[in-house]
């Protein structure tokens, strides 16, 4: 079937949480689902749930009756409960894959994907360490898979000496963020050293707590985090295909300079899902509520060109019924 790759720049907040509990006025307006209910069960990336999560708010203080509920358990682990029927949309901080496109053809399960926002991959570290900027060899002899450097001084050519040693952190294997660090510097995805590594799973404020209380650590997760963070942590540029150090921001980012770090985040609503007008009304509701706070709670937005093709390809989405990939 004809795939539609929607993109959509949606509003986020910066708090992290299993769930959105449903709210609503005493005046039991309804907002633009006047007499909307029922549930929209969404699990995935950590990095995109705190968006999910904040436009899940707004609708349900519009539409009370609607119960919009977020898990966090990585984009790998959302898609295995989204392709399994479990829930109607999956947040992904990478795009599905082919073995999990056919795990959802397996179980019929037919999906759009949703460009939300593009994201800055952020490395951090400790304030102390004087180290600007780094390049991905350098990151390779921190995180490869065959990595055996234990202390800053073992990393060749940086820009600043430093003795400390290394406290690495990362993310889990569940993680879309880690199957993209490690494909863009280690060169496969999924290959990172198993010894002396804090792995956080999905709890990326475990990243900000240890690197912020060690001179030696290291990490790597969604800018969102950073910038939230950014009074206990520094990010480091990273040098890119150009030669150039180049810092994780919002310019960089949109002009393609911050590389090979800069990504696009995702959200995936099944076909299905989309037939029910609780869900339809929350993927529009994404669009009518542009720009109000995602570069506020620290996300990067959309190109002006990304937002007229969302305006676009939305219309056609929901023109078509919910037509999509997979099934």
């Amino acid at each position: 079937m004809k795939r539609h790759k929607l993109l959509v720049a949606f509003p986020a907040t910066l708090a992290l949480g299993f769930g959105v509990a449903a709210c609503g006025g005493d005046d039991g307006s309804s907002g633009s689902g006047e007499g909307l209910s029922g549930e929209i069960l969404i699990d995935g990336s950590s990095t995109v749930a705190p968006l999910t999560e904040q436009i899940g708010a707004l609708f349900q203080e519009e539409n009370p009756d609607v119960r919009v509920t977020v898990g966090t358990a990585g984009t790998g682990g959302g898609f295995e409960r989204f392709c399994a029927g479990e829930t109607d949309i999956s947040d992904a901080s990478r795009e599905i894959e082919p073995e999990e496109q056919k795990l959802c053809q397996d179980g019929n399960v037919e999906f759009e994907e949703v460009t939300v926002a593009n994201d800055a991959l952020s490395v951090v570290v400790n304030p102390e360490n004087p180290v600007t900027c780094i390049s991905p060899d350098q990151l390779s002899e921190i995180y490869g898979p065959d990595a055996d450097a234990t202390s800053w001084s073992d990393i060749q050519g940086l820009d600043a000496e430093y003795d400390e040693d290394l406290a690495t952190f990362s993310p889990g294997s569940d993680s879309g963020t880690f199957d993209y660090f490690t494909e863009a510097v280690n060169g496969e995805e999924g290959r990172q050293r198993t010894q002396d590594v804090n792995v956080v799973g999905e709890n990326d404020n475990a990243t900000v707590t240890g690197v912020a209380g060690d001179p030696g650590g290291i990490g790597y997760f969604g800018f969102s985090f950073f910038n939230e963070n950014q009074d206990q942590l520094k990010a480091l540029e990273i040098e890119n295909d150009q030669g150039e150090c180049v810092p994780p921001a919002e310019e960089t980012t949109q002009d393609g300079s911050y590389n090979p770090l800069g990504r696009q985040l995702f959200i995936y609503p099944s076909a299905e899902a989309l037939q029910r007008p609780e869900v339809q009304e929350f993927v529009q509701f994404y669009l009518d509520n542009l720009g109000e706070v995602i570069e506020q709670a620290g996300f990067i937005p959309l190109t002006d060109q990304q937002l007229q093709e969302s305006q676009q390809n939305v219309e056609q989405l929901l023109s078509a019924g919910g037509s999509g990939q997979g099934g």
